[in-house]
């Protein structure tokens, strides 16, 4: 053995550390000439982890691409592959439709960190090549991934210093979805274990389902079951909702509205076309549909009818030291107390002082000093569906109502949108 083929076998064998980024478009060379560049590595999942088993090789224009079997790999090397083959006519080929390319497979796609239950984007991919074998151990979502991508690899030791940037995820948790959501669609082929997620709260599944492509969120969505599915579609979006419903045979549909409130009910089917609520407002129990239907005409009053007029408001200039010193005769006969409104001469919201703000506020500051300018807000168009929305997802005792000029019509108290419950239709 020369000392060059030594070396190349001591190349091969050696444990070492390899990332996808840094070896795909290697130059793959056969007798000293370059043949092609490497496009995916092909894996096969035999044990936990992963085995490298074939490289996938692209071709200058005209020429077929070539599939090398890993034990032809003669060297990895930095900048090149050394392979050993006697021709090339007998590895020319493309992949098989059930081949699972690793690039293909999951780099730039999301994947489910079971652990955090959580949905990161795959930015690279960690390799070990041991005992003459090279293995997929780990994805990597954080910022060293990201750079070496952009060959900047140099930096990562400066970035991997953080330990905020441990974004590696362990291969164990990437597992393969349903064979009919195709990688080489764009889609993400992984695997939600079925008692994984039946150990997610509804709420991080929803918001993992929110993050998902189309296809895997209804993969995802369908292997829950019903009572899960169920608590989980009510925490989600209402575009969401609509997508996965619409994905859905009534007879799964029904099913997941039959075991909520007929208020969770209504919430739902007020997210989806009219002509899909209603079949399956047909299939369901009739004293249930009635009490859904009722709910889903009273979501749709407009808020405008609930607003009050009698509310704290002042011009911007206002001293703070004036609401302040007299603020039991503002407040008196208010319905809203519990927020000041500033406005300009002609009505216009110009922003929100919260009472707890104005309490602790210098006596010589202008409410403008101290208000808030990014106002939450609702229309006179908005209906009572948009208003609890709003209620539940900023936490606000009360919300301005304002036209399509912003002016100030008035408010909504919490108490009498999130009061309206719908107990009653139970």
């Amino acid at each position: 053995m020369t000392k060059n083929e030594t070396a190349a076998g001591a190349a091969k064998t050696a444990d070492r550390e390899i990332f996808l980024s840094e070896i795909l478009s290697l130059p793959v060379m056969l007798k000293g000439k370059k043949i092609g560049a490497l496009s995916d590595l092909i894996i096969v999942e035999t044990t936990l982890i992963p085995e490298v088993k074939s490289l996938y090789v692209k071709r200058s224009f005209g020429y077929p691409s070539l599939i090398i079997p890993w034990e032809n790999i003669q060297e990895l090397a930095e900048h090149r592959i050394d392979i050993d083959i006697p021709g090339l006519e007998a590895y020319e080929g493309t992949p098989p439709e059930d081949a699972l390319l690793l690039k293909d497979y999951v780099m730039d796609k999301k994947v489910l960190d079971l652990e955090e239950s959580e949905v990161e984007v795959v930015y690279d991919i960690r390799l070990v090549l041991r005992n003459k074998k090279l293995y997929v151990t780990d994805v990597d979502t954080g910022k060293s991934a990201r750079l070496r991508r952009f060959g900047l690899g140099r930096l990562t030791k400066i970035v991997s210093s953080d330990a905020k940037d441990d974004q590696m995820i362990s291969w164990t948790y990437i597992q393969p979805l349903p064979t009919n959501i195709g990688s080489f669609k764009g889609d993400v082929k992984l695997k939600v274990l079925k008692e994984n997620l039946a150990e997610i709260h509804p709420v991080d599944l929803a918001d993992i389902l929110e993050e998902l492509d189309h296809d895997q969120r209804v993969a995802v969505f369908t292997s829950l079951e019903n009572e899960h599915a169920s608590d989980t579609l009510e925490e989600i979006e209402p575009n969401v909702q609509r997508d996965i419903i619409a994905s859905l045979d009534i007879a799964k549909v029904v099913p997941l509205i039959t075991t909520m409130t007929s208020g969770q009910a209504a919430d739902v089917l007020s997210a989806i076309p009219h002509s899909q609520a209603e079949d399956i407002l047909e299939a369901i129990s009739p004293e249930m549909a009635k009490k859904v239907r009722a709910i889903m005409e009273r979501q749709e009053e407009k808020v405008i009818h609930y607003t009050t007029q009698k509310i704290l408001k002042f011009l911007p200039e206002t001293l703070v030291e004036y609401v302040q010193n007299d603020y039991p005769n503002h407040a008196r006969g208010k319905d809203v107390i519990m927020y000041i409104y500033v406005v300009d001469k002609s009505e216009h919201l110009l922003g929100v002082v919260d009472l707890k703000e104005l309490l602790i506020a210098d006596d010589k500051s202008s409410l403008a000093a101290i208000m808030a300018e990014n106002v939450i807000t609702l229309n006179t168009d908005s209906t009572l569906k948009d208003a609890s929305r709003e209620f539940e997802r900023y936490g606000f005792r009360a919300l301005p109502v304002t036209d399509d000029e912003n002016r100030l019509v008035g408010a909504i108290p919490y108490r009498d949108v999130m009061d309206l419950t719908h107990h009653f239709l139970e």
